[in-house]
């Protein structure tokens, strides 16, 4: 009876000091995470806007039923959704296909691993520039005329806006990609060599191996490149804008967000379509936790 009541009061030591040991991190979180979440929810139930007359407002859930029922909320959403399946499904085909590159060693494997890394690695201020000047030459020569001619037969086929939405796509596929296959790298050194020489004594095949082994080991480093992929499809801000030079062809939810606030000076209807991410986010997230951990294998 004595060791059973020394052992629950370690047990209640050993919490107080886990708390107290999380305290500041919780404090953090609620200082950098939680207050302005809690402002933004507050200031997307009013009509906060330095353009208005008069005081700031409560309207409740206007703003949300505002952009429900305007179709460019439902077309940024559509235009949002290709964006992010369009670049997740290549960043994660590039990055699977970066990281079997690169898990055998090999002559000029480090110089290969630096080129591959180098996207995500170099600061996206230049590199983006660089496309931009790439996809739109400031100079006029003969490549120029191509990229032009080219510009105006894929907005001539596809619609205006159809040539930004390529260029900034492939660019983020070309910098995400990179990102992707490290991140797979670290998942396939992180499983135990064993495991694949017990594969090899099964079967021959490297497609069965990689099938019965490596895809289903990798599945939580996917989910959390398919996660990461996603989260900056919605808010790719800084990219966009500088690949359209300030003039939003296409939107996405979070460069319509910025619009409204930053040009439109609307902070009311922009937190309000900020935080209808929120939902489509939880959603993928769930999905994918359910995709790549199943109830049967949390159960086992």
């Amino acid at each position: 009876m004595v060791r059973v009541t020394m052992r629950a009061t370690q047990r209640r030591r050993d919490i107080r000091t886990a708390y107290l040991l999380l305290s500041p991190a919780v404090l953090l979180l609620l200082i950098v995470l939680a207050y302005p979440v809690g402002w933004e929810v507050w200031t997307s139930l009013t009509s906060l806007s330095p353009l208005q007359d008069g005081a700031t407002a409560f309207v409740g859930l206007q703003n949300y039923s505002q952009h429900l029922e305007d179709p460019q909320f439902w077309r940024t959403v559509a235009v949002t959704g290709v964006y992010a399946v369009v670049t997740i499904g290549a960043k994660l085909c590039l990055g699977l296909g970066f990281a079997l590159l690169l898990v055998r060693p090999f002559r000029g494997r480090a110089l290969v691993f630096l080129a591959i890394f180098l996207p995500w690695a170099y600061p996206a201020s230049v590199s983006v520039m660089g496309w931009y000047w790439t996809l739109n030459p400031p100079v006029p020569t003969a490549y120029a005329a191509f990229m032009g001619h080219l510009k105006y037969s894929v907005d001539g086929a596809l619609g205006g806006g159809a040539w930004v939405f390529v260029t900034a796509t492939l660019f983020n596929i070309w910098r995400g990609s990179s990102f992707i296959g490290v991140l797979l790298l670290a998942g396939i050194n992180a499983i135990p060599p064993e495991l694949f020489e017990y594969a090899l004594l099964e079967t021959k095949s490297p497609w069965q191996r990689f099938r019965m082994v490596t895809m289903p080991l990798l599945k939580p480093f996917l989910a959390l490149g398919a996660f990461l992929s996603l989260t900056s499809a919605f808010s790719d801000i800084a990219n966009i804008w500088m690949l359209t030079a300030g003039r939003i062809v296409f939107p996405v939810l979070g460069t319509q967000a910025y619009w409204l606030a930053i040009n439109g000076g609307q902070f009311g209807p922009a937190s309000a379509l900020s935080l209808l991410l929120v939902p489509f986010l939880l959603g993928a997230l769930l999905l994918l936790f359910r995709l790549f951990d199943s109830p049967d294998r949390e159960a086992a």
